[in-house]
């Protein structure tokens, strides 16, 4: 199920908490679908179109610590640790943290504040080992503009160090990823650290713009620098040509790095913000989606 968002220039579907289940994404606020009333362009798809494949991301979720698990390391196996934005997770076994791994887990409970244009969640901390998070996150539309609040408090004994970002599953009117798309970046971009030589050949660079040079066969990941020095109000800006929609996220945070992940149907690029903050301290951050036509 899913409940709406709506002020007449966009509309918002998100997931009923809990829906999702899974203990990778953040239950809160989970978008599964945008549409932008001017032209009913559609922006949102699933992580993958083949039913019990994937991790179950859809549409913009974002994520916790995928590469600092707190509390992980230092959990024997049958020890809790925090995921959060889920709850507590079950350290299974002596090895390595997995992102896409599957957790015995405690949800953490959850609040909501609904209006027509605006909801907030209030996910209430469990004390794990001496680590505790308090998040509150607001969702609220601004014209054709979705923004997204967060507030994070550290409500524990110990120090909190994770990172945070939005998986954008992105597909501008379900159109299949290929050289209609531009994405446009800060700076000059440059692709760094391809996942193999299909990604390296499938993405081109020309100024400020990447490009694809054809179809995506199957899934592709790299990162991108060459933002970082410059001096702009935007992290990225996705067009689809054909369309003329586009879609650009902006936010109040100097970015720590992005990247970029996709498949046939889907472009994600993924902007992460890090986070410390020390017990008894808080930090909030802002993001936002200007959803548009050319």
């Amino acid at each position: 199920m899913a409940r709406i968002l709506s002020n007449g220039q966009l509309t918002v579907e998100i997931a009923d908490v809990g829906a999702y289940g899974g203990t990778r994404f953040d239950w809160s606020g989970f978008i599964t679908g945008v549409t932008l009333e001017q032209g009913g362009h559609t922006f949102c798809v699933p992580e993958s179109l083949i039913p019990g494949q994937g991790t179950g991301g859809s549409g913009l979720c974002n994520e916790f610590g995928i590469s600092r698990a707190i509390g992980y390391d230092d959990a024997a196996p049958g020890e809790w640790f925090p995921k959060f934005g889920v709850g507590l997770l079950q350290k299974q076994k002596d090895e390595p943290y997995s992102f896409v791994g599957e957790y015995p887990l405690t949800p953490f409970p959850v609040t909501e504040e609904w209006t027509t244009d605006s909801v907030t969640y209030t996910v209430e901390p469990l004390e794990c080992r001496g680590y505790s998070m308090k998040l509150v996150k607001t969702l609220k539309l601004e014209g054709n503009r979705l923004d997204i609040f967060y507030y994070v408090e550290n409500v524990g004994m110990k120090p909190l160090r994770l990172e945070e970002y939005i998986h954008n599953f992105v597909g501008i009117d379900q159109a299949d990823v290929g050289p209609d798309y531009v994405l446009k970046l800060p700076g000059s971009p440059r692709v760094t650290s391809p996942e193999s030589s299909f990604t390296e050949n499938l993405l081109k660079v020309e100024g400020n713009h990447l490009t694809w040079t054809g179809g995506a066969e199957r899934q592709f990941y790299c990162k991108l620098e060459g933002w970082e020095q410059a001096e702009a109000d935007y992290y990225w800006e996705l067009v689809h040509k054909s369309s003329g929609a586009g879609i650009r996220e902006s936010g109040d945070f100097a970015a720590e790095r992005i990247a970029l992940w996709g498949d046939k149907h889907v472009i994600s690029p993924e902007v992460f913000i890090d986070i410390t903050i020390l017990p008894r301290h808080s930090k909030g951050w802002r993001r936002s989606y200007q959803f548009f036509t050319c």
